[in-house]
């Protein structure tokens, strides 16, 4: 989307390594635990793009655990890359409560003592255009003097309407044997608010329903949304959940929609990253 050639990509899962494969067969691929890799079998670059770890950082996941620390580690590897190939630009994207990690510092005294200046900013995907609300931070890192100042566009917001295939998807009765209190009292509130179609959360901290002419929530590794439809309801399909990340109808995803779930909740929203890449172009 941005005009560049992506000429490396690594991860540790097998099955995302192969759908990215899939879609950029062009490019050298590696499967293996990036803190262990070596750099010096990776093609030169001029840009790194890399997203640490989450899951030891983000609210979702609840209190902080010991195992987290494994994963919140993973951020070193991209001042590991960085050493040794010391490309011209590096955009690091995870959650916002990555810069509350405890080390975050001296995570960023590191990639400074390596000649790059940082400049954190957090983005929501919705001021892209993107029919989600998904905010993101992203650390922009130049081998410049000062942080550099990106000139972002900003879209208009557009619905979860424009995602949603009415006449799709796999619908089941609202009133139905075994449909939980807490997901009746969300309907019946988001029916006050909105009438008869509207999005729902099956869990997280909202509460009631979420007009069709907002973006949805954000998209999470597992179904979180679902679609109310007069007496009827269904969660947000795979494709839907593609527009709602902002990857074209064509890119490959897993047959099985779990994975496919999974991979989504854990993307980058490409649109926004082409937005950042796009302005970093513009201010070399």
């Amino acid at each position: 989307m941005a005009g560049v050639q992506v000429v490396w990509a690594a991860n540790h899962w097998p099955a995302a390594v192969q759908v990215h494969a899939n879609n950029h067969p062009e490019t050298q691929h590696a499967c293996q635990d990036l803190q262990q890799a070596d750099w010096s079998q990776v093609p030169a670059h001029d840009l790194l793009m890399a997203s640490p770890a989450c899951q030891g950082h983000s609210r979702a996941r609840g209190k902080e655990r010991a195992h987290h620390d494994a994963q919140r580690s993973t951020a070193w590897a991209v001042v590991s890359a960085a050493e040794f190939h010391k490309p011209e630009s590096v955009l690091v994207e995870n959650v916002p409560e990555f810069a509350k990690w405890q080390l975050f510092p001296a995570w960023c005294s590191a990639m400074g003592a390596l000649g790059y200046a940082l400049s954190p900013m957090i983005l929501d995907s919705a001021d892209h255009g993107v029919a989600q609300h998904r905010r993101r931070l992203f650390i922009v890192c130049t081998r410049s003097k000062h942080p550099v100042e990106l000139k972002l566009p900003r879209r208009e917001h557009v619905g979860s309407a424009q995602i949603i295939d009415f006449e799709a998807g796999r619908w089941s009765a609202i009133n139905k044997p075994g449909r939980s209190n807490a997901t009746l009292s969300r309907i019946t509130e988001g029916r006050k608010a909105h009438g008869s179609r509207f999005l729902t959360a099956y869990y997280g901290n909202e509460q009631g329903g979420r007009s069709l002419s907002r973006p949805v929530g954000t998209i999470t590794t597992r179904d979180r949304w679902a679609v109310i439809d007069g007496d009827r309801m269904r969660m947000l399909s795979v494709d839907e959940c593609r527009k709602a990340m902002g990857f074209p109808a064509d890119y490959q995803l897993p047959t099985r929609s779990k994975d496919a779930m999974h991979m989504l909740g854990n993307a980058v929203v490409p649109i926004v990253a082409r937005d950042v890449i796009d302005a970093l172009k513009r201010a070399a």
